[in-house]
């Protein structure tokens, strides 16, 4: 595949990433993934099922975590400038990131609800894991707000009417530590969106990402197949039909 002359190719972003070498998997990722070390044009355009604003349609249920609008299409147009849609296959918006960050936030990974969260509290050596007295639910909210503080500080505009150069310079602040927040920095706030929506993407669909498993199919992972006897002894290379925990029989 050749790379846009005016961008950077989905396959370069991975190779870059380190996720084409499992480093999701591992909880390592290698390089930034926007603003100075990747640089898009444009600004993010609706999937098909989505709004004229490229912000995913409320799904059954709503939402469980986000409690307006606004932060849930702050929190779409982000992952999408971090995972766009291009000719490899759908962005983060298409793939339902939103809902599956929705879902975490709303259950323990939002609340820390399985980690000590006790004092005291001192910011922490870069070598060093979760500092923050504030758990990921609160640290994603501030950081949604802030996102669209910057933006009006900027640009004069909320962060969802940005262009898409106009993010990536926020985004990339952010990555930098440029922007102020209580508790914890931008940049963590950064790493943490930054893994959501990796993790939503590559996920198994049963939490509530990776939307027809389109991104386990833009890798050729087969996902959760209940057995590979038929097949391991055919010299043929195989593409296998992706399948999620959820069609896997007793």
């Amino acid at each position: 595949m050749e790379k846009d002359k005016k961008g950077y190719s989905r396959r370069d972003f991975l190779k870059t990433s380190g996720i084409a070498t499992g480093a999701v998997i591992g909880g390592g990722l290698i390089g930034g993934l926007v603003g100075y070390n990747v640089k898009r044009e444009g600004k993010t355009t609706a999937p098909e099922g989505g709004n004229k604003e490229g912000v995913p349609v409320q799904r059954q249920g709503g939402l469980k975590f986000f409690m307006s609008a606004n932060e849930f299409n702050v929190i779409s147009q982000a992952t999408e400038r971090i995972f766009p849609k291009d000719d490899l296959g759908p962005g983060a918006i298409e793939l339902g990131v939103p809902f599956f960050i929705d879902n975490q936030l709303a259950g323990h990974y939002g609340s820390n609800a399985r980690e000590y969260m006790q004092g005291p509290f001192y910011e922490g050596a870069p070598t060093q894991g979760y500092q923050s007295s504030l758990n990921r639910g609160e640290i994603f909210r501030q950081g949604i707000a802030r996102l669209d503080e910057e933006a009006k500080k900027r640009f004069e505009k909320p962060f969802t009417e940005l262009e898409g150069k106009q993010m990536d310079e926020i985004l990339t602040a952010f990555q930098k530590d440029e922007v102020s927040m209580n508790g914890v920095t931008a940049e963590f706030f950064f790493k943490l969106l930054r893994m959501a929506t990796l993790e939503g993407v590559y996920a198994d669909p049963i939490y509530g990402g990776n939307t027809n498993m389109d991104a386990w199919r833009m890798k050729g992972f087969p996902g959760h197949h209940a057995s590979y006897l038929q097949d391991i002894e055919k010299d043929t290379y195989l593409e296998l039909e992706p399948k999620s925990v959820s069609e896997m029989g007793p």
